[in-house]
C-alpha cells in the first residue's frame, strides 16, 4: 500500500491571492482527547503526527480554538515553532465548548475578538493567516461578527477572512461584506448537501474545504460504501485515501483536511495526493 505519497501531488490552490497552499491538508481536530474535549491521551504522538504532516508535504493546517479547547493550537506551536516559512495555519472562532461533544455558538463581536486574539497567543503568531467564522450564530446579525473580522484584519491580526458552516444564502451575504477566501462545510462521498456552495465557491475562486471528509471515518473503514472498497484495492490505497481522492476529483477548488491523530493513517491520507481516478472509477463512485 502507497504512504509515501507528498501532498504536493495533489496540486496547489492559491488563497487570497497570495497564499499558495497544497490541496491536501490537514485538519487538527483529532489530535485532542475524547469527545474533542482536553489532551490526547498522548501528547509526544499528537507532536509526531503534526510534525509528520509537514515532512509529507502538508503547508495547510486546519484548527479552532474549540478544538480542546485550545489545545489543538498549543499542540501545533509546540510541533511546528518556529514555522516553515511557506506553512499556512488557518483556525477558527465562535463556536464555545462546555463540555465533551458540546458545541454552543457565540458569534458576539467581543468573543470574536477575545477568540482571535488567544488564538494568535497559542499559535505564537502576530497574524492568522486564514481566520474563519466556526458558525454563525442565529442570535447575531452575521454582518456584526463578520464585520468584526473585518476590524480585526484592519489591525492586522487576520491576513484572510473565511467562514464555515455557511449556507448559499449566508455566504452571499458574507462575501458582500468583505472578500471571503476559503468556506469549510461538511462534505464527503455520501453528504453533497453543501454542492450548492461548492459551484459558488468555483465560479469565486473561493476554497472549499470540506471537513468530515471520511464521513467522520465511517468511509475508512468496512462499513464504506461497496464501490469505494473496489477502487481502493485497484489502487493499492486505504479506502479513506480512495475517498479522499474522489473530494480531489470532484473540484479544483476542493482543499480537504483529513484529521487524525495517528501518524499511520496520516500517512495512509496523504497517499489520496497521488492517486489518478479513472472516468470509470468515477462513474462507479458518482
Amino acid at each position: 500500500m502507497n504512504t509515501t505519497s507528498n501532498a504536493s501531488a495533489a496540486g496547489q490552490i492559491t488563497l487570497g491571492g497570495d497564499l499558495t497552499v497544497n490541496r491536501l491538508g490537514f485538519g487538527a481536530m483529532r489530535i485532542t482527547g475524547p469527545g474533542i474535549w482536553g489532551p490526547p491521551a498522548d501528547v509526544p504522538t499528537a507532536v509526531r503526527v503534526v510534525q509528520r504532516a509537514v515532512q509529507l508535504g502538508v503547508n495547510f493546517i486546519d484548527t479552532a480554538d474549540s478544538y480542546g479547547p485550545d489545545v489543538s493550537e498549543n499542540i501545533i506551536a509546540q510541533a511546528l515553532y518556529p514555522y516553515p516559512a511557506d506553512l499556512v495555519i488557518a483556525t477558527k472562532g465562535g463556536l464555545v465548548r462546555p463540555g465533551p461533544d458540546v458545541w454552543d455558538r457565540n458569534g458576539q463581536p467581543k468573543h470574536l475578538r477575545a477568540a482571535c486574539e488567544g488564538s494568535l497567543r497559542r499559535l505564537r503568531r502576530d497574524r492568522i493567516d486564514v481566520y474563519q467564522y466556526h458558525s454563525p450564530d442565529p442570535r447575531v446579525p452575521l454582518a456584526d461578527a463578520v464585520g468584526e473580522l473585518v476590524r480585526l484584519k484592519d489591525e492586522g491580526k487576520i491576513r484572510h477572512i473565511g467562514v464555515s458552516n455557511m449556507s448559499l444564502e449566508q455566504l452571499k451575504q458574507a462575501a458582500a461584506i468583505t472578500p471571503i477566501v476559503s468556506v469549510q462545510n461538511r462534505f464527503n462521498l455520501e453528504d453533497r448537501r453543501s454542492d450548492g456552495v461548492l459551484e459558488y465557491c468555483a465560479q469565486h475562486a473561493i476554497a472549499f474545504i470540506p471537513w468530515a471528509p471520511l464521513d467522520s471515518g465511517r468511509h475508512a473503514q468496512a462499513g464504506s460504501p461497496r464501490p469505494l472498497a473496489r477502487i481502493a484495492e485497484r489502487h493499492k490505497v486505504s479506502m479513506g485515501a480512495a475517498a479522499i481522492a474522489w473530494l480531489l476529483h470532484h473540484s479544483k477548488v476542493m482543499l480537504p483536511i483529513p484529521g487524525t491523530g495517528s501518524v499511520k493513517h496520516l500517512e495512509e491520507n496523504v497517499a489520496a495526493a497521488s492517486i489518478r481516478l479513472t472516468a470509470a472509477d468515477l462513474e462507479e463512485l458518482s
